[in-house]
């Protein structure tokens, strides 16, 4: 299979192999980096260390989806957005190029001759794109349309306030607008900026935390305020993929299904493909929702869909995909088995609408 730049992907054994050498590539790397250039890192003491494999770590989680599915661009918009995360805390970032070069030269050295090419010409594709963006910062996620009240309502979260949060929620509320509609045009832009923020190091991660917390409470009491809709009989199961923690996406998606309608099962953040694949074969769902936050999680999506066909056969439920890892690549939903790409709440109830008549 050709993918980007010309490059190949691996075959199942490659990719075993690859997978199996992570550990060890991380390790030498880590242990190159301070051999040769272990002055520029001391100020960082021991955590230093550890920060470096993480982050060679990440590097190697991104590359898995080039290798598997043909993806690069994912990977090198990671490359820049850490390039920024890294330039706004003073950390060293001018090694990143170098990172590649030698975790290239690990795996064609540990690897069979041809799989190791793989890699390599994969790893040295990211460092070349990622240079030739001149380390310019990845373009924002684009976010619905920003009311007014969006940035009141950010200044409450980075506050900590609660109750200034669920103000500005009710009185959109108050005035007619839905808690979809709020969601989507005071809630998602709100957490984008404060997303943003933090990749520039003005906002903690504790403050980041809270305005996760103080959203999900305010989201509760929005639903419970909407007037109930007319059911439909559609039923749509939900569910964070397995590595994926990142809730807050996929819980508007399931208020705007419920209120839409349908008889909506939320599963949260981080579910075990067994659990997800065991529920959908007892409730028998019209439709299963994947959210989906970084491009490594696609292989999960693609092991659920086998799994509901082979348990479910020609009645297996649609699915949709959407997240972080979507939003800017929207053909992935084909990589994978799925049947379409979410975009935001409102799209994804569209399209499972289209997909699913009773």
């Amino acid at each position: 299979m050709t993918i980007d730049a010309g490059l190949s992907t691996l075959n199942a054994k490659g990719l075993q192999q690859f997978k199996a050498l992570q550990g060890d590539a991380v390790s030498a790397v880590t242990e190159r980096f301070y051999a040769t250039h272990g002055s520029a890192y001391a100020e960082f003491g021991e955590r230093g260390r550890e920060a470096c494999r993480e982050d060679l770590a990440f590097h190697l989680e991104f590359l898995r989806p080039v290798l598997e599915f043909g993806l690069l661009q994912p990977m090198v918009d990671y490359l820049c957005w850490l390039n920024g995360v890294l330039v706004a805390r003073s950390i060293p970032s001018a090694h990143l190029g170098l990172s590649l070069d030698w975790l290239a030269e690990f795996f064609e050295g540990h690897m069979d001759a041809p799989d190791g090419a793989v890699v390599a010409a994969a790893l040295h594709a990211a460092r070349d794109q990622f240079l030739a963006t001149g380390h310019a910062p990845v373009k924002p996620l684009v976010a619905p349309s920003a009311w007014s009240e969006a940035t009141i309502f950010e200044t409450a979260l980075l506050a900590g306030s609660q109750r200034e949060a669920l103000a500005v929620v009710n009185r959109c509320i108050d005035g007619g607008h839905s808690l979809v509609e709020v969601e989507m045009h005071v809630i998602q832009p709100a957490l984008y900026q404060i997303g943003e923020k933090w990749q520039a190091n003005q906002v903690t991660v504790a403050q980041e935390h809270m305005a996760t917390a103080i959203v999900q409470s305010v989201m509760t009491v929005g639903l419970l305020r909407s007037p109930p809709p007319a059911l439909l009989n559609k039923r749509a199961l939900l569910a964070c993929v397995e590595g994926n923690n990142h809730a807050i996406g996929l819980r508007m998606v399931a208020d705007a299904f419920q209120l839409g309608g349908w008889d909506v099962q939320y599963l949260g953040a981080n579910v075990p493909t067994p659990a997800l694949v065991a529920q959908a074969a007892q409730w028998k769902p019209d439709l299963v929702g994947l959210s989906v936050s970084f491009p490594q999680q696609l292989r999960v999506v693609r092991i659920i869909v086998g799994q509901l066909i082979e348990r479910l056969g020609s009645t297996r439920p649609a699915v949709i995909i959407g997240g972080l890892a979507i939003n800017r690549f929207n053909q992935l939903a084909g990589v994978v088995g799925a049947d379409a790409c979410m975009a935001d709440a409102q799209a994804a109830v569209a399209s499972a609408s289209n997909m699913v008549k009773h």
